[in-house]
């Protein structure tokens, strides 16, 4: 099953409605996915979406979308994520729950759902379930990718970015035909400030402390799922279906 949905409600808010909204199905699935960066996360959101017809509700595409928008057409809520964001700050929990409640009409999508960057805290976390059970939904899991940090320090620092097209090559999984030279427009590739092993740490660590808390929240309400990264795409593919719940056809 393949949704393709282009999720103008999701992406704009406000009165947009999707061109094609994604195929109603009899048991739509509900999930929240969390990983660190490098993990494969946004790899395996297309797989489940594509398998269950699922619409992608990623509050990255948000923000990158809205950046390109009329300032007169994004509302309030997104305008000041976006002035929080140019200043260099994080976005605060009130104006995040502000862009979420919305599009409150994506979470009953007939297709389900997968959320990814949302939520981050655990004040996030409860006002989800408050605007769920508000709809009478409620997740069916939050799946988090695992993997060793050396693993991802590895992932990450082989990544080399193209300095003219901004295409992303790795050292070992994607190289360019020609060491240093982008294959597209041969532009000469730099390996990005985030992508040193010693700026990978510092983010993982700064990961892992400020997603504690949520692990905590949905291990103890028994949805938290922690899926092994390791593998190819289609290993951890399978590897996630086989451990979420069964569901009822």
């Amino acid at each position: 099953m393949e949704t393709k949905s282009d999720r103008a409600a999701w992406i704009c808010g406000g009165e947009a409605v999707c061109s094609k909204p994604p195929a109603v199905v009899s048991r739509p699935v509900r999930l929240v996915l969390l990983g660190a960066p490098g993990v494969g996360k946004g790899t395996q959101a297309e797989l489940l979406c594509s398998h269950f017809g699922a619409c992608h509700l990623s509050t990255g595409d948000i923000f990158r979308s809205a950046k390109g928008m009329d300032p007169c057409q994004r509302t309030p809520a997104l305008t000041a994520a976006l002035d929080f964001m140019r200043k260099g700050e994080l976005v605060p929990d009130e104006t995040v729950l502000a862009l979420v409640a919305e599009r409150v009409g994506c979470l009953r999508c007939e297709g389900g759902f997968l959320l990814d960057g949302f939520p981050r805290t655990v004040a996030q976390a409860e006002a989800l379930d408050k605007l769920l059970a508000g709809q009478g939904l409620r997740l069916d899991a939050v799946l988090s990718y695992d993997l060793p940090i050396e693993r991802i320090v590895s992932r990450l620092s082989g990544r080399r970015t193209c300095s003219v097209c901004k295409a992303v090559f790795h050292v070992d999984a994607r190289p360019s035909k020609v060491p240093g030279v982008c294959d597209q427009c041969g532009g000469s590739l730099f390996q990005r400030e985030d992508d040193r092993p010693e700026s990978i740490r510092v983010r993982m660590d700064a990961y892992e402390k400020s997603t504690m808390p949520l692990f905590e929240f949905y291990s103890a309400r028994k949805l938290l799922i922690s899926v092994s990264a390791e593998g190819s795409p289609e290993e951890i593919f399978e590897r996630t279906l086989s451990l979420l719940p069964e569901r009822p056809s």
